[in-house]
Order: structure tokens, then C-alpha cells, then sequence
């Protein structure tokens, strides 16, 4: 009945003319409008919130799905959420000492995270090393460390733990000295944690730290991301770590190629530091088995039978190769679009790193890192902590050089045993497998040294689930484009 009189009243009002009817029917669009600003605003903020509570809690949704997957197909699932923060008591103080060079003292900033986080210790700013042969004068932390040994009055115990320890030695061994000492100072911290036996949550924590937490600067991110830029619009790219640097010459008494002076002055620097233990070398001995990095040459017959011709973009990844441009000779000739940094950033834009070479290996990393093809002439840190980064980025591209296979291949061509053609075929079949495919990290039991490195394959950061098992396969042949 009231519905009734309520559509006769309505039949009763007069019809709206004129003005009224327009200025009625503006306000009914401006409520609309105001209501759908409103509606989507508190969409966006619901779909933000969502984010930070789980990142894939509407990635079902019609309208995300998309954005959700391409922003999931460029990078494989990342380590479970953080966990709940705690609450503990610290057990001590934990100083360390990196050293050696860029990536060697980011893989050990990432391990003593991991350590610190294992025996509820705060972990106090790390020193960088300067002082070894990069003679690296960027920022230290000694005014930090000074401060804080003066505000708590401790005396900290020295002491280098043991290279590729697990958890039960850090637990049994380390834990109990903070009782006594209060603060440990690891002057030491190259490979001081072991590659496998770790419990699963610490290895996806040093992957968190590496991959997430860890960052360059800001200046040396924006130069890194500006220098990939440059080289992009020129097109695709292979990044090519050529380590044939006097350092590393120096350091495993290669020589080949050298000329006698080049050889003895890299004997004599070998000798001029300590720690460089092993000074007579056989350099031909080193490198039939594989030990020594490839030479330019070398590295521009093995891109050859690869498969890669003169339209090849290449990014020289590496500091001043020794011999300079004439020993780049056979290299340019074979790959004229070689570019470095220098050749692509303004003066100006290098001259804050230029008498940095760890700031300076910092940008070769960035861009080896976002290269479409990765080859390093020589297993070193770089190599390995870029492999594994880009294996973390969805498994792109990454040549492991068997380099003792090369060499006797190299040497088989160059005597005339093997045709160009045959050389070329039996490179490639070496490599099929070499590609940064998943794989299972080898395990080599009692020798952790010769093992593979976890931040090269850190494969309980790779996947997740039950299907883990089938997808590193020993042998894994699939390839990645």
C-alpha cells in the first residue's frame, strides 16, 4: 500500500523543466564521478596494502593477472616473506674485516649476515679491504669501530674463523667465546661458510641479503643503470669478463702469450706479496689443466666456433688488460663492436671512480648482470656471484667455460689436428650442457674448496615446492633463449 502511494505521489509531482532538470542532472554526474574517484582510489590503496601484506594475493583477479605475471616472469619466486621480527637479547658483538676484492667481500658480507642472524649477534659495520693490490681508497669504517669500541670498553678477540665451516661450528665453537669476550673481530671472511649442509632458511637468507638487501650506492646504481642504457639502444649485448689483468696473470703465474719481460715482471710482482703463496709456477702445466684464464686470442677463436660473428655487440667487463690494445688486437679484429665504459660514458662521469677499482668493477657487475649473454674467460668471484645472480634473474644465458677442454681443443686447431670446422663442432657440444641451465649444485665430499660455489648456483633460492627435486636434474640440457 505504501508502495502505491508512493508511486502516486510521485505521478502528483509537477515534471522538472527548464534549468532545474539540467542543474538535477549535473549534480547526479558530479556524484557519479566523485564516486567512481572514490571507488578506484580505495581500490589502488586496497590493491598497494595487499602488496605489502603478500604480493600475489590478487594476482587471480581479472586486471592484474597480467601485470602480476610479467612482473613474475622476469624473476623466479623470490625467498618466502620476512618473518616476524624478533625479539632477542644479543649474544655480542660481531666485527669483520672483509677482504680481497668486490665480489669476494659481498659474498662475505652476505655470510656474516647469515652468522650473525644464526648466533643473535649484532653485527657491526664491516670494513672493506683497501689495502691489499687493489689499493682500493674507498670509504672505510674505522671512526665507526673506534666510537664503538670506546662507548662499551671491549677489547675484542681476533681471529680468522675456518674457511667453509657449517652451522654446528659457529654454534659449538664461536657461540661460546662471546660468553667470555664479549666482541670477536673475524679479520678474515673469504668462504667461511660452508656451500651445503646449511639449513635451508640460513641459505635462502644469504640469497635475501644478496639478491634484495644489498645494494651499491646510489651514484654507482644511476651511473650502472645509465651505462646499460647507452649500451641497449645500440642493441642486444654479450658482457665478456675478460680477466686477462695483470693482477690475476700475476696471481696464477699464467703467462702464456706473454713476451719474456711481461713474463718476469709479472713473476716479480707475485713475489711482492706474501700472501700469494705458490711462487714458482709452471705457467703450460697451469694451463693444461684448465687454471689459467684464456687470452684475448684465445677467448676470439672460442666466441668464433660458438657461433658469434662480427655484428656481435661486446661489453668488455674487466680493468686494463695486460698488454693493452695490442694484446686486443686479434679480438677487435674478429669482433669490431667492442665497447667499454670508457669508450661510452662522458669523462666527467667516470673521474669519481676512476681511482677506485672496486667502484669500478661495481659498474662492470651491473652490466654483466643485465646482459643478454654472460661469458667469463676465467672462473673467479665475479664470475661466479654474476652467474648466480642471473641464474636468480630467471636463468639467462651464462657460458661456464670448460677451459681445459679448450685448451687442448685450441691446441688441436692450432697444430693443424683439427679443421675449423670440426674445432668449432666440438666447442659447441662441450658447452651444451655449460649454458647456466638448472642444474644440481656439485657436492665433493671433505673438499668444500673444490666444489661449486653456492652464490654461483643457489639453487634452494630457485624454487619452491615439492616439484623442486625434477627441476634440478643432474644433466639438465633444457636451453634458454
Amino acid at each position: 500500500m505504501d508502495a502505491v502511494r508512493s508511486e502516486r505521489s510521485v505521478e502528483k509531482l509537477p515534471p522538472l523543466q527548464g534549468p532545474v532538470m539540467q542543474r538535477t542532472r549535473l549534480q547526479v554526474w558530479f556524484i557519479r564521478v566523485c564516486s567512481s574517484i572514490l571507488i578506484w582510489t580505495c581500490l589502488v590503496q586496497l590493491v598497494a596494502v595487499g602488496e605489502l601484506w603478500h604480493p600475489r594475493l590478487l594476482t587471480g583477479y581479472p586486471g592484474f593477472s597480467k601485470m602480476s605475471a610479467h612482473r613474475e616472469g622476469s624473476l623466479p619466486s623470490s625467498p618466502p616473506p620476512l618473518a616476524p621480527a624478533r625479539n632477542y637479547t644479543s649474544n655480542g658483538f660481531l666485527k669483520v674485516t672483509c677482504n680481497g676484492g668486490l665480489n669476494q667481500m659481498r659474498s662475505a658480507i652476505c655470510d656474516m649476515v647469515t652468522i650473525a642472524r644464526l648466533l643473535n649477534l649484532t653485527l657491526v659495520v664491516p670494513e672493506l679491504d683497501k689495502a691489499s693490490f687493489w689499493a682500493d681508497p674507498s670509504p672505510n669504517y674505522q671512526e665507526v669501530t673506534k666510537k664503538f669500541g670506546l662507548r662499551y670498553g671491549y677489547q675484542p678477540l681476533v681471529m680468522p674463523p675456518v674457511s667453509w665451516s657449517n652451522e654446528q661450528y659457529y654454534l659449538q665453537q664461536i657461540l661460546p667465546l662471546f660468553d667470555k669476550h664479549k666482541v670477536i673481530h673475524f679479520n678474515r671472511t673469504d668462504s667461511r661458510l660452508a656451500n651445503n649442509g646449511i639449513p635451508l632458511e640460513l641459505q635462502r637468507l644469504r640469497c635475501r641479503v644478496n639478491f634484495q638487501a644489498l645494494k651499491f650506492t646510489r651514484e654507482i646504481e644511476e651511473l650502472g643503470n645509465k651505462l646499460i642504457r647507452v649500451i641497449q639502444q645500440k642493441g642486444p649485448y654479450l658482457a665478456l669478463h675478460l680477466r686477462y689483468e695483470m693482477d690475476m696473470l700475476a696471481f696464477s703465474g699464467c703467462t702464456h702469450g706473454c713476451t719474456a719481460n711481461e713474463a718476469e715482471e709479472l713473476r716479480q710482482l707475485r713475489y711482492a706479496f706474501p700472501w700469494w703463496r705458490e711462487k714458482e709456477i709452471v705457467s703450460e702445466e697451469k694451463r693444461a689443466h684448465g687454471l689459467c684464464p684464456l687470452t684475448p686470442e684465445e677467448t676470439a677463436l672460442i666466441l668464433q666456433a660458438l657461433g658469434f660473428n662480427k655484428e656481435t655487440q661486446i661489453y668488455i667487463a674487466s680493468g686494463e688488460i695486460y698488454g693493452s690494445e695490442r694484446r686486443l688486437a686479434a679480438l677487435r679484429a674478429a669482433f669490431p663492436r667492442i665497447v667499454k665504459k670508457e669508450m661510452l660514458l662522458d669523462p666527467e662521469d667516470l673521474r669519481q671512480f676512476q681511482n677506485h677499482s672496486s667502484q669500478m668493477a661495481a659498474l662492470d657487475f651491473l652490466v654483466s648482470v643485465a646482459s643478454d649473454i654472460f661469458i667469463p674467460t676465467y672462473d673467479g668471484n665475479m664470475a661466479r656471484v654474476v652467474e648466480g645472480h642471473r641464474r636468480y634473474l630467471g636463468f639467462k644465458k651464462t657460458f661456464q667455460l670448460d677451459r681445459r677442454r679448450l685448451v687442448e681443443l685450441l691446441d688441436l686447431h692450432q697444430n693443424k689436428t683439427l679443421s675449423w670446422d670440426e674445432f668449432s663442432v666440438a666447442v659447441r657440444l662441450a658447452h651444451e650442457k655449460r649454458m647456466g641451465q638448472p642444474t644440481q649444485r656439485m657436492v665433493i665430499a671433505n673438499k668444500p674448496k673444490e666444489e661449486e660455489y653456492f652464490y654461483a648456483n643457489p639453487q634452494e633460492c630457485l624454487c619452491e615446492g615439492k616439484d623442486c627435486v625434477d627441476f634440478f636434474v643432474p644433466g639438465n640440457t633444457t636451453t634458454f633463449q
